[in-house]
Formats: C-alpha cells, structure tokens, sequence
C-alpha cells in the first residue's frame, strides 16, 4: 500500500506543472490507466476464453440434447471437445479473478485519508457527494465537479448497456440448454452498468475519480476485443450497407 501511495506521490509531482492543485487528481487517474494497462494481458486472456466459449457453445448445446439421458457420456464428450478445441471450461474466469486483489488495492488506497488535504477543482479528493451537498449544494463548487462525474459514468454506462443488451441478443445466456433463471438475468445485467453512478455517490472522490477512470477503460477495453462481435441487428444486415 505504501509502495503505490508513493508511486501516486510521485506521480502528482511530476504532474504539478501542468495541472498545478488538481495533480493529486490526474496522478490517480494516470495511476488507475497504467494499473489496467499493465494487467490488459488477463483481459485479452478473458476475451479470447468468451470467444472460445461462444464458438463451441453450439456443439454443447447438441451434445446436451444427444446425452440428455446419460450424464456420464456427456460429461466425456464435453471434456473431448474442450480437448479437441483447445479450450479451458476456466477461460476468462481465472483472468478476472487475478485483476480482483489489483482492484481492491487501488480502492483502499484512493478511499483512504491519504488523498485528505488534496483537491480536484474546489472537491476534496477525501470528501463524498454527501460533503458537497452540505456545502454548496448540488450547483455549487464541488457539486458541479460531481454532476460532471455523473455525466461521465451516465455516458459510459448507457454505451455499456447498449453493448451488452446486443451481446446477450446474439448469445444468450443459456447456450441452447434450458437454464433456470436466464430470462430474469439476462434482464438485469445489462442494468448493472448504471451501478457505478450509486458507487460514485458513496465512496470518497479520490475513490470515484478510480472506479469513473477503470469503468471506462473497461467499455473501451471490451468494445475493441469485442469488435469482431455484431449484434443480430448488424449482422443481418448487408454487407453493402454496413460498408
């Protein structure tokens, strides 16, 4: 933790020239970026692991409908297509789970009081949305610095829906095999995206000026691993037109 508080510090000298009291701010925004740069690898290790799943899932879908009846037939056959394709029931998953501890290390040390005494205009990088309502309201000094926060995470969160509501249109969640629940889910996870804004709200703005930075390099992230993928709309639609 003091290692990263440190290389922040540095950061933000480094930065004081050209962003002068607000270099604290740009420091961990600069931060989070190379944070998420450096472990884009898993990210690409995660996509190329939703991909694999995507190809072969209708092959799992017939070879459930053939071995309904026998589960220990299926269960080979699935494990000789994974082997046959080269592909890990595990792809994308370790990957995500590996960015978690990187994840909450940055939360703990942009929600901590060591950002106290640092600004970003005239918000505290220690304050909450809740401080700038109480001094100014939602119009005044700091609450205009959130309302633009806001802004920023309403942008990113309705391209995030868009996006993934097309995903599941083209990939349902269920793969071809009846799965209690998938309607409901596939319902609600595009909704999630909108998430952020309440997360914005709640934790300190030196926290949000991170989860606003990571929640958009995450968009753009999987809007260009994902560019290969069209939703059913695009992808029936002709190839002149689309040109």
């Amino acid at each position: 933790m003091n290692v990263f508080a440190s290389l922040v510090e540095r950061l933000a000298d480094l930065l004081q020239p050209l962003f002068a009291t607000t270099a604290t701010a740009a420091a961990i925004v600069l931060f989070t970026m190379l944070v998420r740069l450096a472990i884009h690898p898993l990210s690409r290790a995660s996509a190329r692991g939703q991909k694999a799943r995507t190809r072969i899932a209708p092959e799992l879908a017939a070879l459930r409908k053939k071995h309904a009846k026998n589960p220990e037939r299926l269960k080979k056959a699935v494990l000789e297509l994974h082997a046959r394709e080269k592909v890990s029931p595990f792809a994308g998953i370790l990957p995500s789970l590996l960015q978690a501890p990187a994840f909450l290390l940055m939360y703990h040390l942009f929600s901590g009081d060591r950002m106290a005494g640092h600004t970003l205009f005239a918000a505290p990088l220690g304050d909450h949305w809740a401080d700038a309502l109480s001094h100014g309201g939602v119009l005044g000094p700091a609450g205009r610095v959130y309302l633009v926060l806001f802004a920023l995470v309403a942008a990113v969160a309705t391209f995030t829906y868009r996006r993934t509501k097309a995903q599941l249109a083209a990939q349902p969640l269920d793969l071809g095999q009846p799965t209690p629940g998938a309607g409901a889910i596939a319902k609600v996870m595009p909704l999630l995206s909108f998430a952020t804004l309440i997360s914005v709200a709640v934790v300190p703005l030196a926290a949000a000026l991170y989860i606003v930075t990571s929640t958009a390099w995450t968009a753009a992230e999987r809007a260009f691993l994902f560019r290969d993928q069209r939703g059913p709309e695009e992808a029936a639609a002709p190839v002149a037109t689309r040109a």
